[in-house]
Parts: structure tokens; sequence; C-alpha cells
């Protein structure tokens, strides 16, 4: 069967640079490093497909706004393409600080809509990489948190989540999700 790596966000450009949009800017990363384009339409969301590491991947984009991922990613799943144990969804954590990466085999949606989503649709039994966005010590409207750009100031920090969110994917498709777990579910060192 064929990898999955669904990377969550919103589609449109007015939320390309939001925090809510971080799946999505590591599933590009991931494309650009391993040379696939994600152009293909299908499922509600747009793919591309490739081989890393000698396994058949897709690389997945859910279009259909991140409250409704789940419809699309079960497409996906229930597609000949592979199903929820092939499958890793790459998801922003505004309960984790900036740059922390937690990969979990299965689990709960944590507060995170377009989790919850895919896991009414298909349930709770799939990996999944979130990535922290700093917001444990924001009060007030999350809503607004989520869909608004990352200040310059934590660029830094957010690219390199981003590289390590990568290699996360690339043990986890090599070696599998207890290796990959084992080896990204470490603090951010901070200078």
């Amino acid at each position: 069967m064929m990898k999955i790596i669904a990377g969550l966000g919103n589609p449109g450009f007015r939320y390309r640079n939001t925090r809510h949009n971080i799946g999505f800017r590591v599933l590009e990363a991931f494309a650009e490093k391993h040379r696939c384009r994600i152009k293909r339409k299908a499922f509600r969301g747009i793919y591309g497909t490739g081989v890393v590491s000698g396994q058949e991947v897709m690389l997945f984009k859910p279009l259909t706004y991140m409250n409704l991922s789940g419809e699309a990613v079960g497409e996906v799943c229930s597609s000949r393409f592979g199903g929820k144990s092939d499958l890793l969804v790459v998801s922003d954590d505004l309960n984790l600080p900036l740059g922390v990466l937690r990969l979990r085999e299965k689990g709960s949606a944590g507060g995170h809509n377009g989790l919850r989503s895919i896991g009414e649709r298909i349930g709770a039994d799939f990996s999944r990489l979130r990535v922290g966005i700093g917001g444990q010590d924001v009060s007030g409207d999350m809503t607004s948190f989520v869909l608004s750009p990352f200040p310059r100031r934590d660029r830094p920090l957010l690219e390199d989540a981003v590289k390590k969110a990568v290699a996360c994917i690339e043990v986890w498709i090599e070696k599998g999700v207890r290796e990959a777990m084992d080896r990204c579910n470490r603090p951010v060192e901070t200078s």
C-alpha cells in the first residue's frame, strides 16, 4: 500500500501563512525536498505521488477547509491509494510551544477541529504529527490566533520546526511510527 501524508490547512491565499496552515507548509516543504508536485485534483483536495526511501507516497492537501478535513481524508483512505494504517496527518497544535513536534500513533483530537473531523470519519487510530504553534499562553479568541500569520520574530524557529517535521515524516516512511516517535518527540533546544 502507498503511504499517505495529509497536511491540514485552509485553502486560499488569505490563509496561506497562518498558524493553522502549518500542515500545508510542512507538506509543501516535504514535496519540494522530494521533488513531488502536488497538482492533481481528486478526493476534495489536491495531491501528488512519488517515491521516498523506496516507498510509494501520496502527499495530500484537503481543500474542504479545516473543520471538514475528514470528508476529504476519508475519501482518500477508502480509495485504492491506501487505508488509515498507512496515513500520517500533519497539523498545528496551539497547546504545544512553537516548534515542538509530537508524533502519536493514535489518539484524541485534543481540541483540533480538523483532527476531530478525521476521527469522526475514519476513527482515531491513525498517526498524527502535531507541530506546536505557541498558543498555550494566549487568552481570548483562539480562532483569531490560529488564523493569524506568524510574526517575523518567530520565523527562524518556524522554519526549523518545518525542517524537523520533514525529517520526522521521512523516518515514519522508512522506519515506521515507533522509531519516528523516538526520534521526533524531543523538546526544542533554546539558546
